[in-house]
């Protein structure tokens, strides 16, 4: 039982967990912590920079004329999502304004790429769509993420200055758009499975940063284990109620079978490769500890559920549109 467990949890997560068990016993400190920061910022920067380079810009802009699919998908991200985390503004009172922030920033950020892709694969979804909607989150987060950050956070236990934009900039959108410049020649390269670690390098380095940070300040003496228990609960719901908006609304749009799957699995999703960059960029290294604390437990629970649900809808009987491709 406990093998089938240890299986089923994401290399993400125990990269996680390895990040934060070293953040515990041998906390950054002093001039390696601030060398470690500046370490950290290039990372960042140069998964960017692989982005770019990854994301084939003919195939994103054949893509684009599904206008529908992504729009609806950049809908549930962008909208929809960050109206939920607003109306659960009542939290704060339970978990506190620390974990709630959390709770709130992990409904802005963009959703998965690989994941999204992947889920829709399994389930014979749209796969080109969901690569184009996935990959248009990613870079649509650069500006909607900071924005939305400013407009729903900014006060109270959140500061965030109008500076916020020129680093995200400098360090995120420059180097994506120089990866899209020399895709021909780096593009064969940031498709590699080397390459592809840099994301899983850079969340490791995001969480030992921010929580020895947090382990240095002592913030970690504030979190009780039942607020723990209270987010898993919360990130269940959250995951199980955006996957039955996005099938409730898709459906109801008049999307085919194709096409539900794919909003369904990138519009119910968040992901933990941006997302930790852009906090330690919008909030800075040493502030983040507990505030992305829900979505690192929401990345693993999103990861559980659609594993499951695309294991269950690949099994579906064929559509005509499918028996057609397949006679064809």
């Amino acid at each position: 039982m406990l093998a089938k467990i240890f299986k089923s949890i994401d290399l993400m997560l125990w990269l996680v967990i390895i990040s934060l068990l070293t953040a515990i016993l041998l906390p950054a400190r002093g001039d390696f912590a601030t060398i470690f920061a500046t370490a950290t910022s290039w990372i960042i920067a140069f998964l960017f920079f692989l982005y770019g380079a990854r994301l084939s810009t003919r195939q994103a802009l054949a893509g684009l004329t599904h206008w529908r699919l992504h729009l609806t998908i950049l809908s549930f991200t962008f909208i929809l999502f960050p109206v939920i985390g607003v109306l659960l503004a009542p939290l704060k009172y339970v978990v506190g304004d620390g974990l709630y922030a959390g709770i709130l920033y992990l409904t802005l950020v963009p959703s998965t790429i690989q994941a999204s892709v992947a889920f829709t694969s399994i389930a014979r979804g749209n796969v080109a769509g969901a690569i184009v909607s996935a990959s248009l989150s990613s870079l649509m987060g650069v500006v909607a993420t900071p924005l939305l950050a400013m407009l729903l956070m900014n006060g109270g236990h959140v500061q965030i200055s109008g500076k916020v934009f020129v680093d995200i900039a400098v360090q995120i959108f420059l180097p994506f758009v120089l990866g899209q410049l020399v895709q021909k020649w780096v593009g064969p390269f940031a498709r590699t499975k080397v390459a592809k670690w840099t994301d899983k390098l850079t969340v490791m380095m995001v969480v030992y940063s921010a929580f020895s940070a947090s382990m240095v300040a002592g913030i970690w003496t504030s979190i009780a284990w039942w607020q723990v228990v209270l987010l898993i609960v919360i990130a269940f719901v959250l995951v199980a109620l955006m996957l039955w908006l996005t099938s409730l609304i898709a459906t109801r749009l008049g999307f085919n079978r194709a096409d539900r799957v794919a909003i369904m699995f990138c519009g119910s999703k968040k992901s933990l490769a941006a997302g930790l960059p852009m906090a330690t960029i919008i909030f800075g290294a040493g502030t983040i500890g507990l505030l992305i604390l829900p979505l690192m437990i929401f990345h693993q629970i999103q990861l559980m559920m659609c594993a499951w649900l695309a294991g269950r809808l690949s099994h579906d009987p064929l559509t005509p549109e499918e028996l057609e491709a397949q006679a064809a």
